[in-house]
């Protein structure tokens, strides 16, 4: 029997969400006028079962890895670029680091699999799985056991998270080469053609765009994964940090947490998670559409709507970081507007 993934995921319960909505129609505002911000703030005092919930302490953790397929030319950066980044993530200079310290949100940087050693590099959470995946033009990414111990790995971070006090938890990626592996995921789990869930990425030429929708159609060929084995898809054509990031959704759900994915690469983590366990759709908020095509793609197979659209597409956490400032609004305005008999003001005004 294969070996999989277990994780115990309760649904949401409608009595949170029926409390939270007769206090959101009735505060000093036309009903739903606040929109998405509504939204989100039921669904998390429903996540949390908590009338009046806090958001104690925000996080976004970044998960780095390597991939054999850069091999066939499918980026525009080499593989070195990948750790050169993880150092300036750990120096605090990176685009995560900037946004993250604007919505007062912490970050974990994790070595799940980049092709490089690191020794005992400080503030580095080292979990190396693989030192980067296979080229699977040729051969699986990783073999099953490697996959199911990259998704094990989020896992355990995000519970050391959630025990550390973090209860609003985002998920980041780094891996030159990432939206390779998270196009083919894409294609076999939506079951919609290459091409049409497939984008530039690092902002690559026709020529190079062209040759990566081939490498992507010959893995896919070559391995025949299958859509209805998560693990099976992650091991073929995945990447280390994308099990890791579906391993944090888990974890999350499991524990009643509310997760932030951010955009394309860490959206494939979060499919991966939800053919493991489709519950956990509800304890997930989108932050935002990325510009990489096949992300909408993903979003409307879990049924998930993006808070924004801001034309991002540089991954690291950077959209979830943003939409932390919204969700926070969200729940500000459930709490802190008075209801109509708090405020004495008659409904017949408005």
């Amino acid at each position: 029997m294969k070996e999989k993934i277990k994780v115990k995921i309760e649904p949401l319960k409608e009595e949170f969400f029926n409390k939270a909505w007769a206090r959101l129609d009735n505060l000093i505002k036309p009903k739903k006028s606040l929109g998405r911000l509504e939204e989100v703030a039921a669904r998390l005092v429903a996540i949390y079962e908590n009338l009046f919930p806090e958001i104690k302490k925000k996080i976004i953790l970044v998960f780095a890895g390597d991939h054999g397929i850069v091999e066939e030319g499918v980026s525009a950066f080499s593989k070195e670029v990948t750790p050169q980044m993880v150092y300036n993530f750990l120096r605090g200079t990176a685009g995560i680091n900037v946004l993250a310290k604007h919505v007062g949100a912490d970050v974990w940087v994790i070595d799940v699999g980049v092709d490089q050693d690191f020794g005992t590099l400080e503030r580095l959470i080292h979990k190396k799985v693989i030192k980067g995946t296979k080229n699977f033009t040729k051969e699986p990414a990783m073999t099953r056991e490697e996959a199911i111990r990259c998704i094990e790995v989020g896992m355990e971070v995000a519970k050391e998270a959630i025990e550390k006090g973090y209860n609003l938890i985002g998920i980041g990626d780094m891996g030159i080469g990432n939206t390779t592996p998270s196009s083919a995921i894409t294609a076999v789990i939506t079951g919609k053609p290459v091409e049409e869930v497939t984008g530039r990425g690092t902002g690559i030429n026709d020529k190079l765009y062209q040759n990566k929708i081939e490498v992507i159609k010959k893995g896919i060929k070559l391995h025949k994964p299958n859509p209805e084995d998560a693990i099976d898809v992650l091991s073929k054509v995945g990447g280390a940090e994308i099990g890791a990031c579906a391993g944090v959704v888990l974890a999350c759900a499991e524990r009643r947490i509310p997760v932030v994915i951010d955009g394309f690469i860490t959206s494939a983590g979060a499919l991966i998670a939800y053919k493991i366990n489709p519950l956990v759709k509800e304890y997930m908020i989108a932050s935002h559409q990325s510009e990489e095509i096949g992300h909408r793609a993903i979003l409307e197979y879990i049924g998930i709507k993006p808070l924004l659209n801001l034309n991002l597409r540089l991954g690291e956490g950077t959209g979830a970081a943003l939409a932390m400032n919204i969700i926070e609004a969200g729940l500000k305005i459930y709490k802190e507007m008075l209801t109509f008999e708090e405020a004495e003001v008659s409904t017949s005004v408005i």
